[in-house]
């Protein structure tokens, strides 16, 4: 049920035309990369995998479809399209690419093959997990780029698009680069490390600053982050120094200061100057205000000493760019003697046309580095080594190659196994700063001859 109603009013469609059943292709992909950089960072296959893996109607929600009315008070679904779909389960193929991979535009995320009316009511769904996910896991690698050793927090739930979309961002930013989330619920959901100091109100609540940090440390004396900026940032670092030596006293270390307002490189440069001083060389000097990579690039260069980052609604609601704007295309459907038939949609924008046939994405590498990445219909068979550049230049691709879609379900049951999130994040991470490195002028990218070719006679057909 977490679809759009014309996914269901044109399955209703298929099954009256007897097309439900025939077999079809559909693709998720994205046309631009996100935040004007040169590609994204695939994530949410996992939960692609556990909504297919619970596509299903109950009673309950037939129920609710039989009582929706059309525009003169008519049933909108009859009986029979209603049963069917109680009856239905996803018998169809997912080819994916694994998350912490690469996706270049027009490079699908999933390709999926199967019965049409099924595929046709998949579409929102998994472009609301794939789209979210990915987007987040994008803004968290750039932001971790920027950060570079430092811990990155990620402290977006407050500002986050609801409930789910607050869930969604942190296992996707972590995911993408993120130490740890604010997040408890996807701590334990999710096994991300949590962390977590005060707020203001802790600070507000006490008749003064150095009461309120003097309470806090004898509640929590190994998990002390004082935040200093509620009065005077300069004296409220004083206060925490003077409760660092009681907590030393006491057998225990403060493990540093959170900024959140002001001149932060000014500040965190006195404030290191303060800690070093009074003896406290370790302690961190953690900054959370409306920071992402822009802002930690500028505050690195002017010399700040921060060395720990809370991102927040500019990571969880990825403020530059709120949406990927990924696409879910029908790119081939079996005739009724079951022959494959490529379509395309097309454009008045290049960009916004799609490609057709069973789409493949190859990978070529030299000294373990990409150098290439070529897209190709399956269904036509093997792809010449030429690759076709946007400028229309073939180019003869060489090296070692890899395809980079992988079996993910066979006729509706899952042949896939996901790595656990540390393993997909590391892998992630150096996914990321390899192909952030590269020369982009010397990459080669675009369709196989044959693939270009076909497209060309569809559109002019």
């Amino acid at each position: 049920m977490l679809t759009d109603l014309y996914e269901l009013t044109m399955a209703a469609g298929y099954y009256h035309e007897r097309m439900h059943e025939r077999r079809a292709i559909f693709h998720l992909f994205y046309r631009r990369p996100p935040f004007g950089g040169h590609c994204a960072l695939a994530a949410g296959l996992p939960l692609a995998m556990d909504l297919i893996e619970n596509f299903r109607f109950s009673a309950d929600d037939v129920q609710y479809l039989g009582r929706l009315k059309s525009d003169d008070g008519s049933p909108l679904f009859r009986e029979p399209f209603l049963n069917y779909l109680q009856r239905m389960k996803f018998t169809g193929h997912v080819d994916a690419v694994p998350e912490g991979e690469i996706v270049l535009p027009q490079e699908p995320l999933l390709r999926i093959e199967g019965p049409l009316l099924q595929l046709q009511l998949l579409e929102t769904a998994l472009l609301t997990v794939m789209n979210f996910s990915t987007l987040i896991a994008t803004k968290a690698a750039r932001i971790k780029a920027a950060a570079g050793d430092d811990p990155v927090l990620e402290f977006g739930l407050r500002r986050a698009q609801g409930i789910d979309g607050g869930l969604t961002a942190s296992r996707s930013a972590y995911l993408g680069g993120c130490d740890a989330t604010s997040n408890v619920w996807a701590g334990r959901y999710y096994d991300i490390p949590v962390r977590g100091t005060h707020a203001h109100s802790w600070v507000m609540v006490f008749p003064d600053e150095l009461t309120a940090f003097e309470a806090y440390a004898e509640v929590l004396p190994a998990n002390c982050i004082f935040l200093v900026d509620t009065y005077d940032t300069l004296e409220g670092t004083r206060n925490a120094i003077t409760v660092g030596r009681e907590l030393r006293t006491r057998g225990y270390e403060m493990s540093g200061i959170r900024l959140d307002s002001g001149d932060l490189t000014t500040l965190s440069i006195q404030a290191r100057q303060l800690l070093d001083e009074a003896g406290f060389p370790d302690a961190s000097i953690v900054a959370s205000d409306s920071l992402d990579e822009y802002a930690i690039r500028d505050l690195k260069a002017a010399g700040a000493r921060i060395n720990v980052w809370g991102i927040g609604t500019r990571l969880a609601t990825a403020y530059d760019q709120p949406a990927l704007g990924g696409v879910y295309k029908l790119a081939a459907v079996q005739n009724e003697a079951g022959v494959w038939e490529s379509r395309v949609k097309g454009s008045e924008r290049a960009a916004k046309s799609s490609q057709p046939g069973k789409l493949a994405v190859r990978r070529f590498y030299q000294n373990d580095r990409p150098v290439a990445s070529q897209l190709y219909n399956v269904l036509e068979g093997t792809p010449s080594p030429g690759l076709v550049d946007t400028a229309g230049v073939h180019q003869t691709l060489s090296g070692e190659s890899r395809e980079l879609l992988l079996p993910i379900y066979r006729d509706g049951s899952p042949v896939y196994r996901a790595p656990d999130l540390p393993g997909t994040r590391a892998r992630a991470l150096k996914n990321w700063q390899e192909w952030t490195a590269l020369d982009w002028s010397g990459f080669h990218y675009g369709l196989a001859p044959e693939l270009l070719a076909e497209k060309e006679a569809l559109l002019r057909h």
